[in-house]
């Protein structure tokens, strides 16, 4: 097995590498992220806070990295107040900021699955968003949720 190098799509996931203040409209209480890398090859970010409404602490779990022979980003992002893990696939858009990744999950209507769009984009190089949108029966995507992340100093 030829050890994997860290390649120039990595570029855009090791700008997350850092410690991020996170708020969000679903929080009253800021969260925090710290996001380190795994040899420039894979990246993990671990957040922390409190859930909305005072119904306790979480913690979350995003992995990201470059899949070179798909061609394509990959990941992961699992919390303490879900048991479904979510599994991402995706690539950067032509804009070079936002990188968007598809998944599968429990349907927000409560019942089956649906399909989601989650993009990270970076306003500037210490200010990025996180939102999430679902897919609707007309194709487009209907966001639900945004976050934003500044570089703690």
């Amino acid at each position: 097995m030829v050890m994997a190098k860290p390649r120039a799509e990595h570029g855009f996931l090791e700008k997350l590498v850092g410690r991020w203040d996170v708020t969000s409209e679903m929080s009253d209480k800021p969260w925090v992220e710290t996001v380190r890398s795994l040899s420039g090859i894979w990246f993990i970010a671990e957040g922390s806070g409190d859930m909305p409404g005072g119904e306790g602490p979480a913690t979350t779990m995003l992995t990201l990295g470059f899949d070179a022979a798909r061609g394509r980003y990959v990941g992961t992002w699992l919390g303490s107040m879900m048991d479904n893990l979510w599994v991402y696939d995706g690539e950067v858009e032509p804009d070079g900021k936002t990188l968007s990744l598809y998944t599968t999950g429990p349907s927000m209507e409560g019942e089956g699955m649906a399909d989601y769009r989650e993009q990270i984009r970076f306003l500037s190089d210490d200010h990025r968003t996180f939102t999430s949108g679902a897919k609707q029966p007309d194709g487009s995507w209907k966001q639900f949720m945004e976050a934003h992340y500044h570089r703690k100093a």
